[in-house]
């Protein structure tokens, strides 16, 4: 049972994540060349356009989206990053959202409000640079090797366009440094 919740919450947690991308866009106009092997923006993989599959056409995309390269610095309003964290001994989800302003919100597996705060500017300027050092076009989708931790948590980050994933022991030190840069996942 406890596999089959921690599952169904990796699939929220992605799905939450697909729909998240620069400015409410699910990508398309900022995805690499098609066979360049780097991680595509939220949505897409590399070569292909969020909704299609390698060899169609894209549908339209209403939205005008923002290139990823445009901008490090969202506008107040803006999402700078999300972070997804399921798994741990309970199997909960909760999602940290953090905007250019630097306030946050925590939401429960169902996405439901949990709280809110907002970072001092020493805690905003840290969470950046741990962002800007992450590197997140250059990772790979999922990151993979580490030791595995069992009852450990799975994060899902979406930063800047793209999305970035792994258990709690593959998780690289620069997006451990993210991990630590964010508030709370739970209250108290």
């Amino acid at each position: 049972m406890r596999t089959f919740r921690t599952v169904a919450a990796v699939l929220l947690g992605a799905l939450v994540l697909a729909g998240c991308g620069p400015s409410g866009s699910a990508g398309g106009d900022d995805a690499p060349p098609k066979g360049s092997g780097a991680p595509g923006p939220i949505g897409t993989s590399a070569g292909t356009t969020a909704g299609t599959s390698p060899g169609t056409s894209p549908s339209p995309n209403p939205t005008p989206s923002r290139n990823a390269g445009t901008s490090a610095v969202p506008a107040p309003g803006e999402t700078l990053v999300r972070v997804t964290r399921s798994g741990g001994f309970a199997g909960e989800t909760h999602t940290l959202v953090v905007k250019g302003d630097g306030s946050w919100s925590r939401l429960d597996a169902k996405a439901e409000a949990e709280g809110t705060g907002k970072l001092s500017e020493r805690e905003l300027a840290a969470l950046r640079t741990a962002l800007r050092e992450a590197d997140f076009p250059g990772r790979p989708r999922i990151a993979t090797g580490g030791p595995k931790i069992y009852d450990g948590f799975f994060y899902a980050f979406a930063h800047n366009g793209y999305e970035v994933a792994g258990e709690q022991g593959s998780l690289p030190p620069e997006l451990v440094r993210v991990v630590e840069a964010l508030p709370p996942f739970t209250a108290g």
